[in-house]
C-alpha cells in the first residue's frame, strides 16, 4: 500500500495559527484584568472602568492587529519553503500528538481550517483505506465476511488499540475471523457531528466491501462507545444500509452518564468566577474542546447539546435514548479495586471505584434516573478488576469477554424482564 506524505510546512502553518489565536486569547484574559484591577472599588460602581477601557482598547487592539499581521506573514514566508522542506512519512508519535491537540482543540482546528484538524478516515494497519471494491481488495486481501470495526478514544488514534502488544482486533481476526478496520477522527467535535459522519463512512465501506458482508461489529473504547451510540442513532436516522447488518455494539469503559474529569473542568470555571479580578481567567478553563464538554453527561444526539452553553453549570438535560432492541449492545466497565466486596461482609457489590477517568454505574449505563438508566441484561455488563482506563485496551480478561460474546454460539440480543 502506498503511504500518504504530510508536507512539514502544513504542520508548521497550522501551528503558528494556533498559537497566534491562542496568543490572541490571551491578549483578550489580559485587557480584562487589566480593566477591572484599574477600576475601581464595586462599593463606588468602579468608576474609572469606562476611562480605563478607553486607554486599554487601541494598546491590546494593537497586539491583536500585529498577531494578525504576523500570522499571514508566517503563512507568506512558509509557502517557499515547501520544496525544500520536502515531505515525509507521518509517524506513530506525530500522530499521537496531533490526537491529543486534536482532543483539547479539535472543534476550534475544525472551524478554522487548520491543517492540524484530523479528518475523519477508516485505516488498517495505521494506513487509510480507499473506499473501493478494488482498493480495499489490494488493501485487504483476506477480508472476510466478517468486519469489526474498531473506535478510540479522546486525544487516542487507532494506533492505541494495541496496548501492551495486544490488540483486540487482531485477535478477534485470530480467532473468530473478523477483518479489524480502524476508525480515526477528530475527538475535539461533538460526538453527534462524529457519530453522523461515522455512520456515512460506515455506508461508504459496507457498499464497498469486496465480499458479501454477514456480521457486522462495533467496538468502541471511552468516547468512541458514545460515537459509535450516536452512529447507530444517525442510521436509523438515516435509513442506511449497514444498520440491519450490524449484530453487536461492544462499548469499553464508555462514560454513558458522564466523566468527572470534565465536571472537574467545569469547577475550574466556577472557581475563577468568584471574584471580578480572576473572571478573565475562566476563559482559559474554556479551552475545551466540544467533545470534551459533551462528556460532562454522556451527550449522544445533537439534542443534548444544541441551544445550550456547553459551559454553564447546569444539570443533565438529556432526553433518554433507549439502546437498539434489535442490538446485542455490551458494555464493560473498569475497576481500580483487586477485588470485588464480598455482601457477606456488607460489602456493596454496585459501589466499586472506577477506572480512574470512568464510573463503573457510567461504564454500565446504570443511572440513579430509570429512564436515563440502559437497559442490559447482567450477561451482557462485566467489570475488569485492578484494570485502568487505557489497560481496558490490553487486558487479556477484557479480551476474552469480548470473544465469549462474539463467538458463534452466541444467540440473539436477550433483553431481562425488568432488566435496568
Amino acid at each position: 500500500m502506498t503511504k500518504r506524505a504530510r508536507n512539514h510546512v502544513e504542520d508548521l502553518r497550522g501551528a503558528s495559527r494556533l498559537a497566534i489565536d491562542a496568543t490572541r486569547g490571551v491578549a483578550g484574559v489580559v485587557e480584562d484584568m487589566h480593566v477591572a484591577i484599574a477600576s475601581g472599588p464595586d462599593v463606588l460602581g468602579r468608576p474609572l472602568s469606562t476611562p480605563t477601557r478607553l486607554v486599554t482598547r487601541p494598546i491590546y487592539g494593537m497586539i491583536r492587529g500585529v498577531m494578525s499581521l504576523v500570522g499571514s506573514s508566517i503563512d507568506l514566508v512558509l509557502a517557499p519553503l515547501a520544496p525544500l522542506l520536502g515531505a515525509s512519512v507521518p509517524g506513530a508519535e506525530r500522530e499521537a500528538v496531533l490526537a491529543a491537540l486534536n482532543g483539547v482543540l479539535g472543534d476550534h482546528l475544525a472551524e478554522q481550517h487548520n491543517p492540524l484538524a484530523l479528518a475523519m478516515t477508516l485505516r488498517h494497519g495505521g494506513e487509510p483505506l480507499e473506499l473501493s471494491p478494488e482498493a480495499l481488495r489490494r488493501a485487504l486481501p483476506r477480508a472476510g465476511g466478517k468486519l469489526a470495526v474498531l473506535v478510540h478514544g479522546l486525544c487516542a488514534t487507532d494506533r492505541q488499540w494495541t496496548r501492551r502488544g495486544h490488540d483486540h482486533g487482531a485477535a478477534l481476526a485470530r480467532d473468530l475471523g473478523y477483518t479489524p478496520v480502524y476508525l480515526q477522527y477528530n475527538s475535539g467535535l461533538h460526538i453527534s457531528t462524529n457519530g453522523r459522519a461515522f455512520a456515512a463512512l460506515l455506508e461508504q465501506l459496507v457498499t464497498a466491501w469486496p465480499v458479501a458482508l454477514d456480521d457486522l461489529v462495533i467496538i468502541g473504547h471511552s468516547m468512541g462507545g458514545l460515537v459509535a451510540r450516536s452512529a447507530v442513532h444517525a442510521a436509523d436516522q438515516a435509513g442506511h444500509s449497514w444498520r440491519p447488518r450490524l449484530r453487536s455494539l461492544i462499548m469499553i469503559g464508555t462514560p454513558h452518564h458522564g466523566a468527572p474529569l470534565e465536571r472537574g473542568g467545569s469547577w475550574i470555571d466556577l472557581v475563577f468566577g468568584v471574584s471580578r479580578y480572576t473572571a478573565p481567567l475562566a476563559r482559559l478553563g474554556q479551552i475545551r474542546s466540544a467533545g470534551i464538554t459533551d462528556l460532562r453527561f454522556g451527550n449522544v444526539v445533537d439534542e443534548d447539546w444544541q441551544g445550550l452553553d456547553r459551559f454553564a453549570h447546569r444539570g443533565d438535560r438529556r432526553r433518554p435514548q433507549a439502546l437498539p432492541a434489535d442490538l446485542q449492545c455490551c458494555a464493560i466497565a473498569g475497576t481500580l479495586a483487586t477485588e470485588a466486596p464480598d455482601p457477606r461482609l456488607g460489602g456493596l457489590p454496585d459501589r466499586l471505584p472506577g477506572d480512574g477517568l470512568v464510573p463503573v454505574d457510567s461504564a454500565l449505563g446504570r443511572h440513579a434516573i430509570p429512564e436515563l438508566t440502559l437497559e442490559l441484561p447482567e450477561s451482557r455488563r462485566s467489570i475488569a478488576l485492578a484494570t485502568g482506563h487505557l489497560d481496558l485496551l490490553g487486558s487479556p480478561t477484557v479480551y476474552a469477554t469480548i470473544r465469549s460474546w462474539l463467538s458463534p454460539e452466541q444467540s440473539a440480543p436477550e433483553r431481562e424482564p425488568g432488566q435496568k
